[in-house]
């Protein structure tokens, strides 16, 4: 069953759009999967990496471009601009966030937790729309051609020698961003404590 699925998947006309689709769907909930199941399509050669780049890359910066819509959206809601206004912490983050924002934002993409925050403040705030996406596009050019790579190039490798376990690679990646994650943020949070 799985392999004919697979089959079906992989072969035909359509087969590169419905799994650049599939790709940008998916980042939009997980991005790191996103990223780890591209590179091993891609590796398989299943999808060009191209194509592969380009729907992560569609996905990554429009739910990016979403949240900051979102929360330009909320800056209409009364009460909700009451509360933020009358927050004793709020002129802080407003001016830390507005203060050198192409570099915070810029630093947020590579930080576990506080994308979904930080760039719906953005357009809370609001932050120049120009400005954050050209810190948005640049800091997701950088991760998103970083992480695929090294995994596209470790699936190869490893496709090579076991083929036959190759869907196995898309949740061990996921799994090894998941935990860089992790130790990312929590070596951050000791930082700033």
């Amino acid at each position: 069953m799985i392999l004919e699925f697979q089959t079906w998947l992989v072969s035909g006309s359509a087969s590169f759009a419905l799994l650049s689709i599939g790709i940008v769907l998916l980042s939009y909930l997980l991005e790191d999967l996103a990223i780890a199941t591209a590179a091993i399509l891609s590796a398989q050669g299943s999808l060009p990496p191209s194509f592969a780049l380009l729907a992560i890359f569609i996905g990554i910066v429009t739910g990016d471009l979403g949240l900051y819509i979102l929360g330009s959206y909320t800056r209409r809601i009364r009460w909700l601009r009451y509360r933020a206004l009358t927050n004793v912490s709020y002129k802080r983050v407003k001016r830390n966030l507005q203060q050198r924002a192409f570099l915070n934002l810029f630093i947020i993409r590579f930080i576990p937790g506080l994308r979904t925050i930080g760039f719906t403040l953005s357009g809370f705030l609001p932050v120049p729309l120009p400005l954050f996406l050209s810190a948005v596009l640049l800091a997701s050019s950088i991760w998103t051609l970083l992480v695929f790579t090294l995994i596209y190039l470790l699936g190869s490798h490893v496709l090579m020698l076991l083929s036959e376990f190759k869907w196995g690679l898309i949740p061990v990646a996921f799994a090894f961003l998941f935990f860089i994650n992790r130790f990312l943020n929590k070596s951050f949070s000791r930082g700033l404590s």
